[in-house]
């Protein structure tokens, strides 16, 4: 007999839909990490994504009932994610915060080397921190093709998955988005 853990999504969201919610415990895990990476990448705060990973989390959980058969888990969870994550980023904005509450850790998580000389890791980390600054001028369209696309890792057609759109959309938005990004970058 196979475990929960050995499940494939569609055995699990089938498993929650019956009621099993220990099922739903295997898909979390399964993709807790990728959703707050795509949250932080979105909001840019460690705190925000946690709880915006969790809130999209317990949102599925309730809607587990109207996911349709043959679709993908994430694909149809991620749009649960970036509706929470965009309305955050507007409510932000009404707010008046600004992007420099991210947090040092979490920028060097991603580009610390130990090997690095100290003058080196500094750049790195002021280099780093610039650029998280202005992908977050991007507009939401143009920052989610970046971070799909160089901290994701998608390739075109799963981007064009997940987004519902056509991977000519897909490939305009990523070059609008590097396009504003770099200008972005020569202005600051």
């Amino acid at each position: 007999m196979m475990t929960l853990k050995e499940c494939d999504d569609q055995a699990l969201i089938d498993l929650t839909q019956s009621g099993n919610t220990d099922a739903f415990g295997v898909i979390v895990e399964r993709y807790m990490k990728r959703a707050y990476f795509v949250a932080l990448g979105f909001v840019g705060n460690a705190e925000d994504a946690l709880d915006l990973s969790q809130d999209a989390f317990v949102r599925a959980y309730r809607a587990i009932k109207r996911f349709e058969k043959g679709k993908q888990f994430f694909t149809w969870f991620y749009r649960i994610l970036r509706n929470l994550c965009f309305n955050h980023i507007r409510d932000r904005r009404k707010r008046e915060r600004c992007f420099s509450d991210i947090s040092e850790s979490v920028i060097l998580q991603f580009h610390d080397s130990p090997a690095d000389h100290p003058d080196e890791q500094l750049e790195k980390k002021e280099r780093s921190v610039r650029l998280w600054k202005e992908i977050h001028r991007l507009s939401e369209i143009e920052r989610e093709a970046i971070l799909l696309r160089e901290f994701q890792e998608m390739n075109y057609q799963e981007m064009a998955q997940l987004l519902d759109c056509p991977i000519g959309t897909v490939m305009s938005r990523l070059y609008n988005a590097r396009k504003h990004l770099a200008k972005l970058m020569q202005e600051s």
